[in-house]
């Protein structure tokens, strides 16, 4: 949408989250639980469901290790793909594939990856959850210029309050980002994290998995190899021709924004799982290991297996952003937001041989209600995994040991769009100046639905409007659910590492309308 154009919707949050006004008749949609966005709907007929096996990223090699690091390069390139059967689509790739390929490190040991950008747009790259000098986190102004540019990127952000292009570090052709590993095992994802254009540049394809292994998590018996899967949900809408349909205000992508209409985010029709429509799996009667990742741009997911298992407690979840939990929660549903990850173990071992166990999406409807099937076999086979009863050591951070209490208000402006405590980004003006190594207390308020992410270190969700924290807040986090008129409280450590770093809405159409804010670390 054009920021000059704004309407404003005028609610605010009081005390603990109660909902004082509300300025327009279509807020009461903008409210409703579960369902933030508007539906773009694809122009071709879509494929039947379960019917494209379900693909798995193939894993990315390093071009070289040494003592302490290893070394990846990856190229970002345009790529035709057939996301849906037998269309062709142009995607914006890590690698050629959508996903991307999957980076596994192993915690102690620095990963080095040279990016080398063949796109015909700049771009950012963020680790999201990753434990990040600031210099290789993905500032979003540090571009990385396509291979041949000789000038800085076309296009400013004159056109949004606040959002003025200020010189970053940029650099033309390759950049290389090292992370040194200092972190537990973890399931991370890398975007594309450009100031103004992360919803196009996620929509068409721009993320992957990066995983993190440690030897507390080896020495458990949870499912692996083949049984441990990184699952990246996503929803698209496709044109006549096949390609990505984004609302873009310019198709052009030198200004940045969507269409009035789809400023709370955009949903597609399709639901992807991987790159694949609705896809299926073949699957044992044994413990499968899920790594679920909300890779949306606005959707947020109710996920719940259909039919239940006898018994219920259908998802055993064993950890959250930032790793293992210190101990399995077991769930008959999950609600996942923008960019969180809910590592799940599922035995199919309580299905019948020939079961067809559909993952649904309870706050979808029509062919959004669906997102994979698990098609149970009666083959024989050995499973000698199990969740036990303690997973991981997890340090729980003292509230009496908070330093300072900061508030964040997340909220839409009459005239300046989607701001964090009533302005709009502005690279370098930093709303908090944390101490290296104290412990904060930080304060998430809400108008409507917002999932908070903060760069640099995880932090502990301690409530939510004056109570106890949700079914879905345990363990360490890097994104937390905003529900409408909502207060949420957070402990937060930034450890190790200087610099200038982000909190940010990952409702990708907000933080492009300038939803983000600087915190400096020092």
């Amino acid at each position: 949408m054009n920021r000059r154009r704004f309407l404003g919707i005028g609610a605010s949050v009081l005390g603990t989250g109660a909902l004082a006004a509300v300025a327009v008749p279509s807020a009461a949609y903008l409210f409703s639980e579960g369902r933030p966005g508007r539906l773009l709907s694809s122009d071709l007929d879509l494929p039947a469901a379960f019917q494209v096996p379900l693909p798995v990223p193939p894993v990315l090699q390093p071009v070289r290790t040494d003592g302490t690091n290893d070394y990846y390069e990856i190229t970002q390139q345009v790529a035709k793909l057939e996301i849906l059967p037998g269309v062709r689509t142009e995607a914006w790739t890590y690698g050629g594939t959508y996903p991307g390929p999957t980076v596994v490190t192993r915690s102690g040991r620095a990963a080095v990856i040279k990016h080398r950008n063949q796109l015909p747009v700049p771009s950012v790259v963020h680790l999201h959850g990753g434990h990040t000098p600031a210099d290789s986190d993905g500032y979003p102004i540090d571009l990385l210029l396509p291979v041949g540019s000789t000038a800085p990127a076309a296009g400013s952000m004159d056109g949004m309050p606040g959002m003025r292009h200020t010189a970053g570090h940029d650099l033309v052709g390759e950049r290389t980002h090292t992370y040194p590993g200092k972190q537990r095992a973890a399931t991370l994802w890398y975007h594309d994290h450009r100031m103004g254009f992360t919803g196009p540049g996620v929509w068409r394809g721009l993320s992957g998995f990066h995983l993190v292994h440690d030897d507390e998590e080896g020495a458990l018996p949870l499912p692996r190899g083949e049984r441990d899967l990184p699952l990246m949900l996503a929803d698209r809408a496709f044109a006549a021709d096949g390609s990505f349909r984004y609302p873009s205000t310019d198709a052009s992508l030198a200004v940045p924004g969507v269409t009035d209409d789809y400023m709370d985010g955009v949903l597609g029709d399709v639901i992807l799982v991987n790159g694949a429509p609705w896809p299926r799996l073949d699957v044992d009667r044994a413990h499968y290991r899920l790594r679920l990742l909300n890779g949306s741009n606005a959707r947020l997911y109710r996920l719940e297996l259909d039919p239940q298992p006898s018994g219920g407690d259908a998802l055993v979840q064993i950890g959250s952003d930032g790793g293992l939990l210190a101990a399995p929660v077991t769930h008959d549903a999950i609600e996942i937001a923008p960019a969180e990850r809910f590592d799940v173990v599922i035995d199919f071992s309580r299905y019948q041989p020939g079961t067809r166990v559909r993952l649904l999406n309870r706050f979808g409807s029509g062919r959004t209600a669906e997102v994979m099937r698990f098609d149970v076999s009666s083959r024989a086979v050995n499973d000698d995994a199990k969740v036990p009863d303690k997973l991981a050591a997890v340090e729980q951070l003292d509230a009496s040991a908070a330093v300072a209490t900061r508030d964040f208000k997340f909220r839409r402006s009459r005239s300046d769009g989607w701001t964090i405590n009533g302005d709009p980004y502005q690279p370098g003006r930093s709303l908090a100046t944390p101490a290296l190594g104290s412990i904060e207390r930080w304060r998430f308020s809400s108008d409507v639905h917002h999932p908070v992410h903060v760069h640099l270190d995880h932090f502990q969700v301690i409530g939510r409007n004056g109570k106890d924290p949700g079914p879905w807040d345990a363990g360490w986090k890097d994104t937390v659910d905003l529900r409408p008129a909502e207060a949420v409280e957070v402990l937060v450590r930034f450890t190790d590492y200087a610099g200038t770093y982000m909190m940010h809405c990952h409702n990708l159409e907000h933080e492009d309308m300038a939803m983000m804010a600087d915190f400096t670390v020092g």
